[in-house]
């Protein structure tokens, strides 16, 4: 008979015969070979040691992890370092149960001024940095993005059109007629002059505000004084916006010219940490995050695992100003200054201006998330009353909703929102792009299939143990007795028959609040006009539709804007517009006869003919 497998201390204290004194990651398996930890250690035969043997040190949550540990895996580096980057990687990638995991961990919005064109433009951007040009950031959101970039267009009317809309103009757009921009495209404004406009906006992006301030109220003055009151009142106008964005801004720190200010607060078992974005000395926004604990983690691991993840792909600032101490500070200012290429500080203030920063950050902290933990409850209520409604066997922790978009068939999208105990999370939803050639235009059976069979193929090929929470408790369908019975056939294909699933349905009269459900095997039932289960099923329905409508909105004026000139080789934005000046429309153009498009200017034979059999081979 074979002895029993090993686990816990024992199993543990197995593997450190094999073991070196060599830095490197270390995983914590459980009997299902789900990942329950992933560490670093300097030394990893000395860091497995003392998960070998009980010891009093041993918290309540490790002592935990140590029982259900069956076997482990090693990975090697060279340095303890190169140990905590590929250690924040895996924690990423696998979400460990018993680890600190950052959930939401979007890229952020900056400020790019190009630099590839005799007129510069000032926009958004979000995403890698590969277009030639200065970027500043990182902005908290988008909002504050959209509300800076308004003011500064104010200040020093810059554009912000495309490339080819700025070639293809020949008079000023509505952004020139309410001051907003200065009119490069029609030349009522020198380069010159505009580059000196753009590198007052660098300098107030780059911090130096009084300077830019001191300029705008020396030209006001030479306008009063010339008595060239048009200008000196553009002027003014141009120094109250400036004055505006500082406003907006809140705290703008003297003494702090570029840091992340992160504060924690943990409570319940919850926690809340509060990011302050602080860059050229001005407060560029602010976000907060509700990163899992990891099971009971120390406020130290929490705000270190946080930090690892957070800068796992972002460049991280000169300093950070910690609300808390965390684990191993040096440590991670090598791995950050590492990845920056550049030293980076960790502080944690306990005075003046930069404490006060921190202070102001743990308030916000605090307040966010006792604002979670009260929305958290009232969640949890309507999730108990759902499961009672639908006759679930326990709370539903994760929902998806699906909805279609078409009109009459064309852009069709499908579209799928989650919602659980913490309410709708947006970074989890997911569009799809209706591909099925073969489906009839306008077929929702069939759409909604196409988008079911995607979803649950990837979630069966990314995550087949359901160990990462990614696999919903409840799906809800827009839809009758019919959609319900195409959605159950494509999960009975793929072999998915466990997951609970409710259509939902408008009444007789299609009103809110006579709607209908339809569950395989049972009757159609309606819920109380006035049940809050109700409510909360039509928000989730609501925002399903809502997030589809708009997808399928951003696709159709995307098809919409598409020009057919720009996929023929050989016409850029000076020869489109020498052809839409000539007919007057793309579609003109493809109609035109071949001796037409010759007599072009700037179209050579050649390309005439290029053109021609670009719409006629279509046709």
């Amino acid at each position: 008979m074979s002895d029993a497998p090993l686990r816990g201390h024992a199993c543990i204290q197995s593997y450190l015969k094999t073991l070196d004194g060599s830095p490197g990651v270390y995983r914590m398996l459980g009997e299902m070979q789900e990942v329950l930890y992933v560490g670093k250690a300097r030394n990893l035969k000395a860091r497995v040691s003392n998960y070998s043997r009980p010891s009093p040190q041993h918290s309540p949550r490790i002592a935990r992890m140590i029982s259900e540990t069956a076997s482990m895996m090693f990975l090697t580096t060279k340095t303890e370092t190169e140990a905590l980057l590929l250690e924040q990687n895996l924690i990423k990638q696998l979400k460990p149960r018993y680890n600190v995991l950052l959930r939401d961990d979007k890229s952020f919005p900056n400020i790019l001024v190009t630099k590839d064109h005799a007129y510069p433009m000032i926009r958004k951007h979000r995403g890698a940095k590969s277009e030639k040009g200065s970027y500043y950031g990182p902005f908290a959101s988008a909002g504050a993005v959209n509300r800076t970039l308004n003011q500064l267009q104010k200040v020093f009317l810059l554009r912000n059109c495309s490339d080819s809309m700025f070639e293809g103009r020949t008079r000023p757009c509505l952004l020139y007629q309410i001051k907003r921009c200065s009119g490069p495209c029609v030349g009522h404004i020198s380069e010159a002059d505009y580059a000196s406009s753009v590198k007052d906006a660098e300098d107030f992006l780059q911090g130096r505000t009084t300077k830019v301030q001191s300029q705008l109220a020396a030209e006001m003055e030479k306008a009063s004084a010339e008595m060239e009151f048009e200008r000196a009142a553009a002027m003014r106008d141009r120094i109250r916006a400036l004055t505006h964005v500082q406003g907006t801004q809140g705290i703008n720190p003297a003494g702090v010219s570029e840091a992340d200010v992160i504060a924690l607060h943990a409570e319940g078992g919850q926690a809340c940490v509060q990011v302050f974005f602080i860059r050229a000395n001005q407060n560029w926004g602010n976000r907060d995050y509700y990163p899992k604990t990891g099971s009971g983690a120390e406020p130290a691991e929490i705000l270190a695992g946080f930090v690892g993840q957070f800068y796992e792909n972002k460049e991280p600032p000169r300093m950070l100003l910690l609300s808390d101490d965390i684990e191993e500070t040096e440590l991670m200012e090598s791995a950050l200054s590492q990845k920056a290429g550049r030293k980076v500080q960790i502080l944690v203030p306990l005075r003046g201006e930069k404490k006060d920063l921190v202070a102001g950050a743990l308030r916000n902290a605090r307040e966010s998330l006792a604002r979670k933990m009260s929305e958290t409850a009232t969640q949890g209520k309507l999730l108990d009353g759902l499961a009672e409604a639908f006759d679930l066997d326990s709370r539903p922790e994760r929902i998806e909703v699906y909805d279609n978009s078409h009109i009459q068939g064309t852009n069709a999208v499908g579209a799928m929102i989650v919602a659980g105990s913490e309410g709708f999370l947006k970074s989890q939803y997911r569009k799809f792009n209706i591909r099925g050639d073969d489906l009839t235009p306008g077929d929702d059976f069939g759409m909604m299939k196409e988008v079911l069979k995607r979803r649950f193929k990837r979630l069966l090929k990314e995550d087949p143990e359901r160990e990462k929470g990614m696999w919903p408790d409840l799906l809800l369908i827009d839809g009758g007795a019919g959609q319900v019975s195409a959605v159950r056939s494509i999960m009975k294909e793929m072999g998915v028959e466990d997951i609970a699933m409710v259509g939902v349905a408008k009444g007789l009269d299609r009103d809110a609040g006579k709607e209908e459900f339809h569950r395989t095997g049972h009757r159609p039932f309606a819920l109380r006009h006035n049940d809050p289960v109700l409510y909360f099923v039509q928000r989730m329905r609501d925002e399903a539709h809502r997030f589809a409508i708009g997808t399928h909105r951003a696709k159709r004026a995307k098809s919409m804007g598409a020009n057919p000139l720009d996929e023929i080789e050989g016409v850029g934005a000076t020869r489109k517009r020498a052809l839409l000046s000539h007919f007057g429309s793309a579609k003109a153009v493809g109609r035109a006869a071949l001796a037409d498009l010759k007599a072009v200017d700037g179209i050579s034979a050649g390309l005439a003919e290029k053109i021609y059999d670009h719409f006629h081979e279509r046709g």
